[in-house]
């Protein structure tokens, strides 16, 4: 399995992946116009020739980045695609200095053993209103937020680090 930057010739791919899961409420729609307008944040995975998972990472403002569109192919699931999505997109993260990355999830166990920790949602203002405040589910947002503090927080907020 290759895990790789997406390129336009993914996004047919990408697409009803990502739709399935939208269809179930677990995701939000990405309609192919999106996906090439912000084909360079997205990583996919791909084995046989297959695109078999893909994952977005948005930055939202200075210290703040989001991994959005996260889906794994339901016949590939179990295999650790999801999770090497995931790691891929905290690296990227880590390369631009990202201090934080969050995710919206219904998935928090799967996030957990990613060291994501429960956070507020309150506590992330430039998401809220950017993204969630056009949101149907803006008023019963049903979502656990979750942050991964990368390498670059951890410097910055450790006493420790910053001596040495």
């Amino acid at each position: 399995m290759e895990i790789r930057k997406a390129t336009i010739h993914d996004v047919d791919e990408m697409q009803p992946l990502i739709q399935q899961y939208a269809d179930q409420g677990l995701m939000l729609p990405r309609s192919a116009k999106s996906l090439y307008e912000h084909i360079q944040c997205f990583t996919v995975a791909v084995k046989d020739g297959k695109v078999v998972g893909t994952v977005g990472l948005h930055i939202l403002w200075k210290d703040l980045a989001e991994v959005r569109s996260l889906a794994v192919d339901p016949g590939y699931q179990g295999q650790g695609i999801g999770r090497k999505l995931v790691e891929r997109a905290i690296w990227e993260a880590e390369q631009l200095g990202v201090e934080q990355v969050l995710s919206l999830t219904y998935q928090a166990d799967f996030f957990r053993k990613l060291n994501f920790h429960i956070v507020d949602r309150d506590s992330l203002p430039h998401k809220v209103w950017k993204d969630c405040v056009y949101c149907k589910k803006f008023d019963r947002c049903d979502e656990i937020a979750m942050v991964y503090y990368t390498q670059s927080f951890k410097s910055v907020h450790d006493p420790v680090a910053s001596i040495l």
